[in-house]
């Protein structure tokens, strides 16, 4: 996947847990989102998670995860200082369901989708890349509940897309946390202003997701 999504590396343990902690105050102070740091054990190198949500998008580092420093009513803001001490694995990982919710796709649909709607000059929020070989696509909380009726409405069957959502009580890993043996996420469209406060509403985006995951597996050969 380093031709997707690049190479990231830190030169040393106290830089990777200083740049984490610059990242969550970036994540808490301008974006206005909640961030959690990670307990759980490394990520393995299949990238699944014991958890058993569907394409886990912080796996096995969100188990037994504490309280998540909320900027929005000021708690858990020790964290943050144990990102700052180095006492603590440098995880940052994102509570979904809150700020927003985040269509799971993969790399090769995902990246021809973003394409699309940036040429069609549709508004796009964040969009993230994991080293699991997803793209997660940043949009407006709620879109979990309704993912199946707003692909059944468009014409779409969930069930054979691969395509997942995540919302509330999941979690995403945000950068510059890496995924054990597999790297590091890495933002392709880092948020703004305007895109972390108001991400665009799944509808918007998910008919071209939902037509370059149909075309990919299309394509895709089938093996015995």
């Amino acid at each position: 996947m380093e031709t997707l999504f690049g190479e990231l590396r830190f030169g040393t343990r106290r830089r990777t847990r200083g740049t984490a902690y610059e990242a969550a105050a970036e994540y808490t102070g301008r974006w206005g989102w909640a961030v959690a740091v990670g307990t759980g054990s490394a990520t393995p190198a299949d990238g699944r998670c014991d958890c058993g949500t569907v394409h886990c998008a912080a796996p096995g580092l969100h188990l037994g995860l504490g309280p998540a420093v909320d900027p929005a009513s000021g708690t858990g803001t020790a964290g943050l200082d144990v990102l700052r001490d180095g006492s603590s694995p440098a995880a940052l990982l994102l509570p979904a369901g809150r700020s927003f919710d985040v269509l799971d796709v993969p790399a090769q649909p995902g990246l021809q989708a973003l394409v699309r709607l940036e040429r069609m000059g549709t508004q796009v929020g964040p969009v993230l890349g994991l080293p699991t070989g997803r793209l997660l696509f940043f949009v407006a909380p709620g879109a979990a509940q309704r993912l199946p009726d707003l692909l059944y409405r468009m014409g779409w069957d969930d069930t054979t897309l691969d395509l997942a959502c995540h919302g509330e009580g999941t979690y995403v890993a945000a950068p510059p946390t890496v995924l054990g043996p597999l790297g590091p996420a890495r933002w392709l469209r880092r948020p703004s202003r305007e895109s972390a406060a108001c991400p665009p509403e799944a509808r918007l985006l998910l008919g071209t997701i939902a037509y370059a995951c149909h075309r990919t597996r299309e394509r895709t050969p089938v093996t015995a």
